[in-house]
């Protein structure tokens, strides 16, 4: 047991980490490896490799991505400041790397290979590109910064790149974010309802310039205009998991299930485990999302209160969108569910913004309060 009065950095850490926002995301992350037993084998064996290939790659990348969260979480506001700015520029490069000279998998640019392992540069860009805008939208009042122009500036810039891959799952998905940070920064609500309008417009706009968007709103609208086997597979899952589930390994709808291990693992979870491990997972994500806000409304820094909420929706969103994939509640859309999906660079990524978000949350470090045994002279006069 580490004391209060111990003045060690880890001891520090220990006292001002929000325990239970830790304590939620290593419940996931281990989940997810779990997780990843029951939903991966069957995918792998499908395309030819060894049964638990997949499992093995998530074992490895769960905990090296808690030792970077946790790493992460060590910094100051402002150290994550400069290592935002950090990812954000370089991100922004590979994204633009990625354009130019990136492979072209199913009429999108969105990936690069380093090592053997797939890297989407947008998922890191996430994470930063909120905890920038936030610190934009915090200096907003300065005369000497014109913090909102420059975070307009920059949305445009982001959603720029996420178009041209083209990724409009992140594009909209970034835009909800801002639009959070937006609201946070105390701006007009017509402004804040002006970019809800033009976001419904962009939308529009998509269906009828990216055929797949088109197609894919058609078949969520009317399942005989395509194919939606994809989807029927998912929701039959639940169907045959019921509350209980058919038990570990026993699912049979994973086995035909195209990307049973990433964008639909939520499906495997129902079929195997069951609704009522569904609403678990749905729980956690709620608890964690709910504690991050209630994290964010103590702050007195504009930057941080911003940061956490800003963090805190992209997960819950990310979170939401895909099991509202998964639940036909939603159109399709290859978006990860955090922390339980499977890949690497998808965990690394999850990771920065969980870091992130710790880091800002901890009580010394937003309060500046600093925990010190009672004076010996408090202690004689009590």
């Amino acid at each position: 047991m580490i004391s209060r009065a111990n003045r060690s950095p880890l001891a520090e850490w220990w006292w001002t980490i929000d325990r239970t926002l830790l304590s939620l995301v290593l419940i996931m992350l281990l989940g997810g490896v779990v997780l990843s037993l029951a939903a991966s084998p069957a995918v792998a064996e499908r395309i030819g490799l060894e049964p638990l290939h997949f499992f093995y790659r998530q074992a490895l990348f769960a905990p090296v991505s808690a030792a970077i969260m946790i790493g992460i979480s060590f910094l100051t506001p402002r150290q994550i400041r400069r290592a935002a700015l950090i990812v954000l520029v370089l991100g922004l490069g590979m994204m633009v790397g990625v354009l130019l000279f990136g492979a072209e998998v199913k009429g999108s640019r969105r990936w690069f290979s380093v090592a053997g392992l797939s890297v989407q540069p947008s998922e890191f860009v996430k994470p930063a590109f909120i905890v920038i805008s936030a610190w934009l939208f915090g200096e907003g009042n300065r005369p000497d910064i014109p913090g909102r122009l420059l975070a307009v500036g920059l949305l445009v810039v982001v959603l720029a790149l996420l178009v041209a891959e083209p990724d409009l799952g992140q594009t909209m998905l970034t835009t909800a974010c801002w639009g959070t940070l937006l609201f946070l920064a105390g701006v007009s609500p017509m402004l804040v309802v002006g970019l809800g309008v033009l976001s419904g417009g962009g939308l529009a706009a998509a269906y009828f310039v990216f055929p797949h968007v088109a197609a894919r709103i058609d078949r969520f609208r009317d399942h005989s205009s395509g194919d939606t086997f994809q989807i029927d597979t998912a929701l039959q899952s639940f169907r045959f998991g019921g509350w209980s589930g058919t038990g570990p390994g026993e699912g049979v709808m994973k086995r035909v299930l195209p990307d049973a291990h990433t964008d639909f693992v939520f499906s495997v979870v129902g079929e195997e485990f069951g609704i009522i491990l569904c609403l678990i997972i749905v729980s956690l994500f709620l608890i964690l999302v709910l504690r991050g806000m209630s994290q964010a409304l103590k702050r007195n820094s504009a930057f941080e209160r911003m940061a956490i909420a800003g963090l805190v929706t992209q997960i819950g969103m990310q979170a939401f969108i895909n099991m509202g994939v998964n639940l036909q509640l939603l159109p399709a859309k290859g978006m990860t569910l955090p922390f339980i999906s499977y890949g690497g660079s998808t965990l690394i990524a999850t990771a920065l913004t969980t870091g992130f978000l710790l880091a800002l949350s901890r009580r010394s470090v937003s309060q500046q309060n600093t925990i010190v045994p009672r004076p010996h002279s408090a202690m004689v006069a009590a």
